[in-house]
């Protein structure tokens, strides 16, 4: 038999719910001092449908802002190559995060053109019948 679950505290879920819609990560959110561990979170989300929607909504608005903070990123000034360098793997970073999480909107598209005649040959195995055998 598993460890038994951590009852959800509400107040605390609202405030996964608030950090998650910020950008951050839940990691970081359990890695302070009082708060659940990743896996409690987890099960609450698995035993309150409630809780598991809002959360994913949460996510969806974290991962906007993610992407938000790229621009900003972007726009910033830099004094020099390393200040460039920093910028464009924090840029990169979240934009491969994104793309993991969120494939289908965050992805990189692709697709295939095909321009060319597409022909079909049967190739049953079987030789011709001869037809003046007959």
């Amino acid at each position: 038999m598993g460890r038994p679950v951590e009852p959800i505290n509400q107040q605390i879920a609202e405030q996964v719910i608030e950090w998650i819609s910020q950008g951050k990560t839940l990691r970081e959110f359990c890695r302070q001092s009082g708060m659940p561990t990743f896996g409690a979170i987890y099960d609450w989300l698995a035993k309150d449908d409630d809780f598991a929607q809002r959360f994913a909504h949460a996510r969806e608005t974290g991962h906007e802002v993610l992407a938000q903070e790229c621009a900003a990123i972007a726009d910033e000034s830099c004094a020099d190559q390393v200040d460039v360098g920093r910028n464009r793997l924090r840029i990169e970073t979240r934009l491969k995060l994104l793309a993991k999480w969120n494939p289908k909107k965050w992805g990189e598209k692709q697709s295939v053109d095909h321009g060319g005649s597409v022909s079909l040959n049967v190739i049953t195995g079987v030789p011709p019948r001869d037809t003046n055998d007959g």
